[in-house]
């Protein structure tokens, strides 16, 4: 057996009839807008943390630190426990909301938690826009984060269920696409809404996160449910119907058949949170805590939502840092274009693998670029042509995450949890992303503080450990079906120690012919 754990095509390997169809590819779209408010919200909060009268208003000792002459240590001018705790609140409220989602999502379809989202990120964006003191601003967050926590646990697991199976990848991922549209937007914003005369443009660049609530929230009323779900509540002709419209033909009994035994074992869980800790299903516990704990750990959101703090920091002025990530920010959105193209078709693997490997690569030029300029004092000026090595560095680094473990990291985990325990096991996944992004945003400053230019040899060398891990831990997914996805790991050389006596029973059980699986 390889080490890679790589799958082929294998005789018991089914192919469900079925195309891409208008119907489904406008319902991935409208659901995937629910990345728009993730995406907005990481972008956002950066910008207007470092324009000025939002710190006067809100961070006042911020700002008189900001102000303070070049030879004070530019690594911790930016260190403020309020103003991280105003960065990081959102992703712990997204934490505890997934929690409650999983079980809307469970009972009531993945169309309803994402409603739900819609409206209370809504309700946020409205308070933070109108945000007269601190608490009413942290108040705002905190209902952003619910928003976050809903979303980010739903539409992963609809889009995978609405695809078919040959075209699941370049599906989901516009999740992510819109993670980075929203991210562009918001830097795009930022930049001009900073040059309002009268102090005021941060209300606009806060108060139009509300914009991607009403998309999300307008969309879910229009959206069908999936069939998985819909079998899974007991509608069982609507969700015949429902799969004959989104795979357009009525050849869908094999497909039919392997949903209703899904959901028959789905059935058979009183608590599948308890379910999840079982033994066989470990490896399904292991990727739903390893892959968006590890996706945080290459330091991504530090440069996305800190990007016009990071930029400023070392030595960008406040416009010039805000440009310098509208182009990071464009740089995500398009190289997530990458990922659309050949994920299907080069599979996951190849493009975690390449992706780590460029990222190690950029962080360790990144940390030298600044260790040679900054030092371990922190204090220097950079020329415009240093600077903009600076960019290009992050640059690279935006880009390999954008086709890799940015999509990826949402994408694997939603379509490999058989139905009894997906809704839970999606829950862990955000619970899982959610707290290390709160984590790190919450000592980021700090850590750049303390470890100074060391802070992205740190990230190299978490890299380094999510690429191995990669390389001889997770097997390839490509164009297998959702709820065939259990033979994976019962062939693998490591995790089928795990499944070997069960994963074969709950295969066998999803065939409802006399096909061996």
């Amino acid at each position: 057996m390889a080490v890679t754990g790589g799958l082929g095509k294998s005789d018991g390997d089914k192919d469900y009839p079925g195309n891409m169809t208008v119907f489904v590819f406008l319902a991935c779209l409208v659901a995937s807008s629910g990345g728009l408010i993730f995406g907005y919200d990481i972008g956002i909060s950066g910008g207007v943390t470092s324009m000025d009268p939002f710190l006067i208003r809100f961070f006042p000792s911020v700002y008189a630190k900001e102000q303070e002459v070049v030879d004070t240590n530019q690594y911790c001018k930016f260190d403020s426990v309020l103003l991280t705790l105003f960065t990081s609140s959102l992703y712990l409220a997204a934490l505890v909301a997934s929690l409650f989602a999983s079980v809307i999502t469970r009972k009531l379809g993945r169309r309803a938690t994402m409603l739900g989202g819609g409206v209370v990120f809504l309700v946020g964006a409205i308070l933070n826009g109108f945000a007269m003191n601190i608490a009413m601003l942290i108040i705002g967050r905190i209902l952003l984060g619910v928003g976050v926590g809903f979303s980010n646990q739903a539409v992963p697991l609809y889009l995978s269920e609405m695809a078919p199976a040959k075209m699941r990848g370049m599906l989901n991922i516009s999740f992510q696409l819109m993670i980075t549209v929203g991210i562009l937007a918001a830097n795009l914003i930022n930049y001009f809404t900073a040059k309002i005369s009268g102090g005021w443009g941060w209300r606009i660049s806060l108060g139009l996160a509300a914009v991607p609530a009403v998309i999300m929230a307008g969309g879910s009323l229009f959206l069908p449910d999936t069939p998985n779900s819909l079998v899974a509540r007991g509608k069982e002709e609507e969700a015949r119907a429902m799969l004959r419209r989104i795979r357009g033909t009525h050849d869908i009994g094999l497909e039919y058949d392997d949903l209703v035994a899904a959901s028959e074992a789905s059935k058979a869980i009183e608590n599948p949170w308890k379910t999840l800790l079982e033994r066989r299903y470990r490896p399904q516990l292991a990727m739903a805590i390893l892959i968006p704990t590890l996706q945080q750990l290459t330091g991504i959101n530090v440069v996305m939502f800190y990007a016009p703090v990071l930029f400023k920091t070392i030595g960008f002025g406040g416009t010039a840092s805000l440009m310098s990530s509208v182009i990071s920010g464009g740089v995500n959105m398009l190289a997530t274009f990458v990922s659309i193209a050949t994920v299907d078709r080069l599979g996951r693997r190849k493009l975690l693998l390449e992706g780590g490997c460029q990222m190690i690569l950029a962080q360790i030029v990144l940390g030298t670029l600044i260790w040679i300029k900054f030092g371990t004092d922190g204090v220097a000026t950079i020329s415009r042509s240093y600077a903009i090595g600076v960019v290009f560095c992050i640059c690279v680094f935006v880009s390999a995450f954008a086709w890799s473990w940015g999509p990826l990291g949402w994408l694997v985990p939603s379509e490999i949890f058989p139905l009894e325990i997906r809704s839970a096991a999606q829950s862990m996944v955000v619970v899982c992303n959610m707290a290390f992004t709160f984590i790190i945003a919450q000592i980021f400053l700090m850590m750049l503080c303390r470890l100074k230019f060391g802070l992205f040899y740190l990230f190299g060398a978490c890299e380094l450990l999510m690429t191995a891990f990669v390389c001889f831990f997770l097997p390839e997914t490509k164009g297998i079906p959702i709820e065939e996805m259990d033979r994976i790991w019962a062939t693998h050389w490591y995790w089928k120690r795990f499944v070997e006596g069960n994963g074969g029973r709950r295969n066998v059980q999803l065939t409802s012919s006399s096909n061996a699986v």
